[in-house]
């Protein structure tokens, strides 16, 4: 049985729409992350499970009970907010203890969360004391402190540095996993949500545009939209040339296209599925810049045929054996399978 099910979910702002009839349910120990642009509505149903906001329409069970009027703290949830939340006048010990009801087990409670977080020197101290991957650590320890059976994480990472925030997703995630809880993390971050995430549910508009496993998502994107949130994506409009080709200005492609001849729409690629040397799809570009991303390099391509540049990823250690450098020309091809094709215009 689910441990969450929300039905038919709406929220209005007066004449604005934030939420238009959103149902989906999360089972018992599933990761799950809400993942979109801001203003896509993500924040205010998370608000909205967690009580802290009240829906216009629409039913919330939480263990099969409905809680779809019930204050916060009838619901069994831990929150992280990304601000952290912390008391700053109370010590990170009583900051820990704070929602524990039986104060009788509190001290002890308090101790074993510490230690679950890697902070069991810290209880002594004020937040302001600690860094800010450390107070981040303590509102996780607080809001697993009363033993929630939901966890809520609302863009819990991103006031933090990249090391500390990967540090800390892996963290986070192994607590899900030890503590099999049930979790739900609201995010704008496309890397956190494939790394930690069971299941991604995309948002935009107020609506699911999406839901799956992060490789579903990632590799089968279901819209336009999709495609150019989740991971960088060339898109170029088209034309269905009929039999599984498309035409794109002079060139033209074999691709999964099943719409019919004439038919206007979008093919896409990621750049890391572009191949040199490759006479599939292939055409002959020039080096109009490089970014350097560390273990791979990102070449802006143009080519005659396309009206606007492209971009393709190759290893750093195969770009230095190649000696690729900006205003050089490349043979370059896109395996069929790897086109994404939508009736859809890009923007």
């Amino acid at each position: 049985m689910p441990h969450l099910v929300l039905s038919g979910i709406e929220k209005h702002y007066g004449r604005f729409v934030a939420l238009d009839r959103l149902s989906l349910s999360v089972e018992k120990g599933e990761f799950l992350c809400f993942l979109g642009p801001s203003g896509c509505g993500k924040t205010t149903l998370l608000r909205i499970i967690a009580g802290l906001d009240r829906q216009s329409a629409g039913k919330i069970l939480i263990g099969g009970r409905d809680c779809s009027a019930a204050p916060p703290e009838q619901r069994d949830f831990g929150i992280v907010f990304q601000s952290y939340a912390l008391f700053p006048n109370l010590t990170v010990a009583k900051n820990v203890g704070y929602g524990v009801r039986d104060r009788a087990s509190a001290e002890a409670r308090v101790k074993a969360m510490l230690e679950l977080v890697g902070l069991p020197e810290q209880g002594d101290k004020f937040p302001g004391q600690l860094s800010g991957g450390q107070q981040q650590r303590i509102a996780l320890a607080r809001a697993l402190a009363p033993a929630p059976s939901l966890l809520l994480l609302d863009e819990p990472l991103s006031a933090l540095d990249a090391r500390v925030r990967v540090a800390l997703r892996r963290q986070i995630r192994a607590l899900h996993d030890r503590l099999g809880l049930t979790t739900i993390m609201v995010t704008h971050d496309q890397e956190e949500a494939l790394t930690m995430a069971d299941r991604i549910v995309v948002m935009n508009q107020g609506r699911i545009e999406q839901e799956g496993r992060p490789y579903d998502i990632y590799a089968h994107p279901a819209s336009l939209f999709i495609a150019g949130f989740v991971g960088a994506m060339n898109a170029f409009a088209a034309t269905a040339a009929g039999q599984g080709r498309l035409r794109l200005g002079d060139l033209e492609l074999a691709g999964p296209s099943a719409h019919a001849a004439g038919t206007a729409v979008t093919v896409c690629w990621r750049p890391e599925d572009m191949v040199i040397g490759a006479e599939e799809n292939g055409l002959k570009a020039r080096i109009e810049g490089i970014e350097f991303l560390g273990p791979y390099h990102r070449m802006l391509l143009r080519a005659r045929e396309l009206e606007s540049p492209f971009a393709a990823d190759v290893s750093a250690n195969l770009a230095r054996d190649l000696g690729l450098a900006c205003g050089r020309e490349l043979q370059v091809g896109v395996p069929a399978g790897a086109l994404h094709v939508f009736a859809e215009h890009p923007n």
